[in-house]
């Protein structure tokens, strides 16, 4: 069972307060670098837990795309389909608190906003012949609505993550029912502005996975919903947590798990990932759990 994500790829930036953060000034701290980006982090993820995963995406022909490209493929994603574009290749940048809690990101997308309806259309034998597409919020909306399109063509279930608030305001409107969808993965801030969960399922969307941090999350579908708790983890990072628990949630539903267990699987790669200094855990297996 294969996987296709169409997301963004950044380099991430991550600096760590050495202790309790004041505002308006220098913080000593640590400054580390590592590959990242919504839809490549889910595709490395998938491709330790053991789903075969093709990765669509751009990022610029520079050192930073180069470092980005290979990293992915050494960790064992298909970046064949990745694009090399003029734009200059993304960059997150993050501020923790030194219990690894987030202050304040800054994301420059500029390599994923090049990506064009053209650019994943051209991937279409790979998207079409896939067990399960994934779009990253991030993507320019042209870009992702032809992943959605091909994907819908060829009856090939759709997980879209909302990503943000801006994001998902941004993209709301496209859940409207006139495109069938698998999974939608909002945070509790996110399906504010996307519609409840109700509205969600009467506008195309199979289930809805509403994710609340260290309180949880909720599966709800017409057939009812179903609490689940957040796995206890000491915190070291919280950078990656959610796109781990996405990724580990597509591979439990690849596997033949269902939504529940799938998403009990997502729990605990998101404590895996929390608990490690790594956006995405390089030891990360099932058999972490």
């Amino acid at each position: 069972m294969s996987a296709v994500v169409i997301g963004g790829a950044n380099m991430d930036v991550k600096a760590r307060s050495g202790r309790r953060v004041v505002p308006g000034t220098s913080n000593p701290g640590r400054v580390v670098r590592s590959p990242g980006g919504v839809g490549r982090n889910v595709a490395e993820n998938l491709a330790r837990l053991g789903t075969p995963t093709v990765l669509v995406a751009a990022v610029g022909s520079d050192a930073l795309g180069d470092e980005l490209v290979a990293a992915t493929s050494a960790a064992g994603v298909d970046v064949r389909l990745v694009r090399r574009v003029a734009a200059r290749t993304g960059t997150y940048v993050a501020v923790l608190d030194d219990v690894g809690e987030l202050i304040v990101a800054v994301s420059d997308m500029a390599a994923t906003e090049a990506l064009t309806a053209s650019d994943v259309r051209a991937a279409e034998s790979v998207i079409t012949g896939a067990d399960l597409v994934v779009l990253d919020g991030n993507l320019p909306r042209a870009a992702l609505t032809a992943g959605w399109d091909l994907a819908v063509e060829a009856a090939v279930p759709v997980v879209l993550d909302p990503v943000s608030v801006p994001k998902a305001a941004a993209l709301a409107d496209l859940v409207d029912g006139s495109r069938p969808l698998f999974a939608i993965t909002p945070n509790l801030d996110e399906v504010a502005v996307l519609g409840r969960p109700a509205q969600l399922l009467d506008r195309g969307v199979e289930l809805v996975w509403v994710r609340a941090g260290v309180d949880g999350s909720t599966l709800v579908t017409r057939e009812g919903s179903t609490s689940l708790p957040a796995e206890p983890a000491e915190v070291v990072d919280v950078t990656g947590a959610g796109d781990a628990m996405l990724a580990a949630f597509c591979h439990g539903v690849l596997s033949g798990a269902d939504a529940a267990d799938a998403a009990r699987l997502g729990h605990a790669a998101a404590a895996l990932t929390v608990a490690s200094p790594a956006t995405v855990r390089p030891d990360l297996s099932e058999a972490l759990r």
